[in-house]
């Protein structure tokens, strides 16, 4: 990513951030609709959203308090199987900004360069920007797992998530494999794809003996969203195409 774009990028995350009190949300401004932005969810339905590996969208996400939630399964932290994709276009160059919120000890995730495996969860070969309510939820002992982290590879430095039940906005941007996550209008990740960098973290990760995984993050995917078993909410999903 050169710099004039990381600065660009910078400076949206700062500007979503002011702006969000007075848009109105899941719409897109003129002047982002000119800059080729397009909104992934319009606060009334869920259209182009879809399972994993299905046809139709998962049975356990509603539309509520303005946004998509995944609601928690009989057992907390057991999700149902309804991890979900935007399907109607794979995306390669990107960046994509949504805020979420989570129930107090939950957990999710945001994924991009998803290639679905029939039979096999979303996660299997996509990385993951992690959703978590950093303070209670069970799976907060590592760095790396907590939100806004690229999960259980690099930590979000600074850890600069909210609370459970208020809103945080992320910001993920691919530009040629060069990759940034801004977190409540702060840079916290940038790594690198098909790079030495990248190899060095998978193989200090969870995922190095995953074979899909090891064969490489795909140039182009789908964008999805977690179903881990907690309630939580994504609202103003947009994205824009580099």
């Amino acid at each position: 990513m050169n710099t004039k774009r990381f600065f660009t990028v910078c400076l949206f995350a700062f500007c979503t951030l002011s702006l969000a009190a007075a848009q109105k949300h899941n719409t897109l401004t003129k002047k982002e609709k000119a800059a080729g932005w397009q909104l992934l969810f319009d606060g009334k339905n869920m259209d182009g959203w879809r399972q994993c590996n299905k046809t139709e969208m998962a049975k356990n996400w509603i539309i509520d308090d303005e946004a998509m939630k995944v609601q928690q399964g009989e057992v907390a932290g057991r999700g149902s199987g309804g991890d979900i994709l935007f399907g109607t276009k794979k995306f390669g160059n990107f960046i994509l900004s949504l805020e979420w919120k989570i129930a107090a000890g939950g957990n999710s995730g945001i994924f991009y360069g998803i290639v679905e495996y029939p039979g096999k969860p979303i996660y299997i070969a996509a990385p993951e920007v992690q959703v978590l309510d950093n303070w209670n939820a069970g799976d907060n002992k590592l760095a790396n797992h907590l939100a806004g982290s690229l999960y259980d590879m690099m930590p979000a430095l600074p850890s600069n998530a909210k609370p459970a039940g208020e809103w945080n906005t992320i910001v993920i941007t691919v530009d040629n494999g060069k990759v940034t996550h801004v977190q409540n209008g702060v840079l916290v990740c940038k790594y690198e794809l098909w790079s030495p960098q990248w190899d060095e973290l998978l193989k200090k990760s969870k995922f190095k003996d995953w074979p899909e995984f090891v064969k490489g993050i795909a140039k182009e995917g789908f964008i999805g969203l977690q179903d881990h078993g907690y309630d939580c909410w994504f609202r103003n999903i947009k994205i824009k195409e580099l």
